[in-house]
């Protein structure tokens, strides 16, 4: 009899331990969308006819799939929110093979590309925040849930992260060779069409059913070494530049608050990556770095454009702030997403963990 009641205790802890288990494996929201440029495009870009391409070593050197087209060396921003989430890496839209699958989330960011439609094109297609919004309205009609109850509570559940408008500036408004916007719009009457144009974007995205919304701030650009290494200045940085962004990111908390009012059961989320990627260039140390003036690998154009294909990179990627003379690394990228997951300070008014609870 003792024997017995022992046995039911030990199956009765086995069962217990294992629906724990099945507790813990759950992912935290049921789908990752990303959306933006070339700072979360995890391949998509490999498919377009571009010259903005990371499709070759040493792109990719410390991710554990190799090359796949990201624009660092290892993991973005959406890699580790994904991560932490607890679901596998949003796939490109460019690759994903239709109704292949349970769709637990898909990447549309595409290098070079921003809010307006004509910002990137010199380097040929790329894929503009409407157009990215586009293949997701194609992907509901294709590869999401038809019953409308169903649908709902997996696109309200879901987070849908952007980082977008750092290349309207930089592929953009400050290319007056190639552009002639500058000459058009003052800094001011710039910052307001972009922040127009994405706040008419995000309401498309709720229209659609997308309900948790992050938005990251465009980083200090004039602190880039495409920009820096490119033109005279004071400091580390192209002050100027960092003042036209300065002139978005300011207009974002209205636009994001003003949204979430209007918008019944939305909430936009702003992440403060701007001043953190500032800090951490004045301030290297206390990020455990060393190096945030030089890219970590060996550019075209002396330190000031992407990674030469096959050539080696710095030793030690992790002690080193950009890994191109546009994109930062994977060490740079971890500390965004660690604190927007846990800190609400920097993605306010909540971090992604009070997030998925709402």
């Amino acid at each position: 009899m003792r024997e017995t009641y022992c046995l039911q205790i030990i199956i009765f802890s086995l069962i217990f331990l294992h629906f724990l288990g099945l507790i813990h494996s759950l992912p935290l929201a049921p789908a990752l969308y990303v959306f933006g440029d070339s700072l979360f495009d995890s391949g998509n870009n490999n498919i377009l006819p571009t010259l903005a391409k990371a499709d070759y070593l040493p792109y990719g050197v410390n991710f554990a799939k190799g090359v796949t087209g990201r624009f660092t060396n290892g993991r973005t921003v959406a890699d580790f929110i994904a991560e932490f989430l607890g679901l596998p890496y949003s796939p490109p839209y460019m690759s994903f093979r239709s109704g292949s699958t349970t769709l637990t989330g898909l990447n549309y960011a595409s290098g070079s590309c921003g809010i307006l439609p004509e910002t990137g094109t010199s380097y040929g297609k790329c894929l503009s925040l409407q157009e990215q919004i586009n293949l997701f309205e194609w992907t509901i009609e294709r590869d999401l849930p038809k019953n409308s109850t169903e649908l709902y509570e997996y696109l309200s559940k879901s987070i849908f992260i952007f980082s977008v408008g750092s290349n309207d500036y930089i592929n953009n408004y400050l290319d007056t060779k190639m552009y002639d916007t500058s000459k058009h719009y003052t800094p001011q009457t710039f910052a307001q069409l972009l922040t127009d144009k994405l706040s008419q974007n995000f309401e498309r995205m709720c229209k659609l059913g997308a309900r948790k919304i992050i938005m990251f701030e465009v980083g200090p650009v004039g602190c880039i070494p495409s920009i820096s290494k490119r033109h005279k200045h004071n400091g580390q940085c192209v002050e100027e530049a960092n003042q036209f962004v300065s002139l978005f990111n300011e207009r974002l908390p209205a636009v994001l608050q003003n949204l979430t009012s209007s918008l019944p059961g939305s909430t936009f989320v702003l992440g403060h990556s701007n001043w953190l990627g500032y800090n951490a260039i004045r301030n290297p140390s206390y990020y455990g770095l060393k190096d945030t003036s030089n890219p970590c690998c060996t550019t075209w154009g002396n330190g000031t454009s992407g990674c030469i294909p096959w050539l080696r990179a710095c030793p030690i990627a992790n002690e080193h702030f950009f890994w191109d003379a546009f994109h930062l690394t994977e060490a740079a990228y971890s500390v965004i997403a660690n604190r927007c997951f846990n800190d609400t300070s920097f993605c306010s008014p909540y971090n992604i963990q009070q997030l998925v609870q709402m």
